[in-house]
């Protein structure tokens, strides 16, 4: 945590210094996006394949991952 605060303080004294309003802009609109944007949840990646996709997906599992060859155990 001391670490982050630090750096905090270096990129304030940083800022400081700096004389061009394009890059002061840059800084502020990336600050801005990562403050202003929510975690995404974990709900909001469910029900994206279509019972298709799916179908197809558990195949593959089934094919190139439930197989059990037993020269490989040796």
């Amino acid at each position: 945590m001391i670490y982050s605060e630090s750096k905090k303080r270096h990129l304030i004294e940083v800022l400081l210094k700096v004389n061009n309003d394009e890059v002061l802009e840059k800084v502020e609109k990336i600050l801005s996006g990562s403050i202003n944007k929510p975690t995404p949840k974990f709900s909001s990646f469910s029900n994206k394949l279509s019972d298709q996709e799916l179908a197809e997906f558990e195949r593959n599992i089934e094919d190139g991952c439930e197989q059990i060859n037993e020269n490989d155990w040796k």
